[in-house]
């Protein structure tokens, strides 16, 4: 039986960021991380999809979105893909993992230039903004990072490729699922058990990539 930690209030913190704190450190799949060299939780997020959607093989090339600090990009990188880490926050050195620093929403054009005409099995995004506690405004602009990652996807993306993004469910998830049934055959939404019961995050997983060049751009 795991020991809980206790976590003691401190001046300055307010009791709801010591609530966090205790949840944050008694978490399992944050002691996990510890135990498995993970730099984060939200690993576990990525074996449980690929787990159920059989994402990552050795060999594909692939594109990690909001990389940092680098989970993610690990568990590619373990399956034997060549990652490509891009985040605005710096991601530490990961064997297999090529890191750029990238503003995705206002840099994709560098992102062209680099890549020119390479292509991807696979892109990811784990990107979520930071909360402004206001779940309607939050659920507007991850869907805002979510037109974003797709912008992207629609331009590196194998034909037969394969695309996660992290969305709060809200009044727009809907549709940006249409948009995506458009583009991929098969397109699911999936809740890690990993992902905290109380949050509205989902994961969309999009499979087998149909879009064409002509009907992009």
């Amino acid at each position: 039986m795991a020991i809980k930690t206790r976590v003691k209030t401190a001046k300055g913190r307010k009791l709801s960021s010591t609530r966090w704190l205790h949840r944050h450190l008694n978490d399992k799949y944050v002691q996990e991380t510890n135990k498995d060299g993970y730099r984060s939780r939200s690993a576990y997020k990525l074996i449980e999809i690929d787990n159920k959607f059989e994402l990552l093989q050795a060999g594909q090339k692939i594109i990690d979105l909001g990389a940092s600090p680098g989970g993610w990009s690990q568990v590619a990188a373990q399956k034997g893909a060549n990652v490509v880490a891009i985040d605005m926050k710096p991601v530490n050195m990961i064997n297999g993992v090529e890191y750029i620093k990238c503003n995705i929403i206002n840099e994709l054009k560098i992102l062209k230039e680099k890549f020119k005409d390479q292509k991807f099995d696979v892109i990811l995004s784990d990107m979520a903004p930071e909360s402004c506690g206001l779940k309607s405004l939050d659920h507007i602009r991850i869907m805002l990072l979510c037109e974003a990652t797709l912008s992207l996807a629609k331009h590196f993306l194998n034909h037969g490729g394969k695309f996660v993004v992290k969305i709060l469910q809200g009044e727009s998830d809907k549709d940006f699922f249409n948009e995506l049934k458009k583009m991929f055959k098969k397109v699911k939404y999936f809740k890690p058990k990993s992902s905290r019961s109380e949050s509205t995050e989902m994961y969309l997983v999009s499979l087998d990539f149909t879009g064409s060049r002509s009907s992009m751009e």
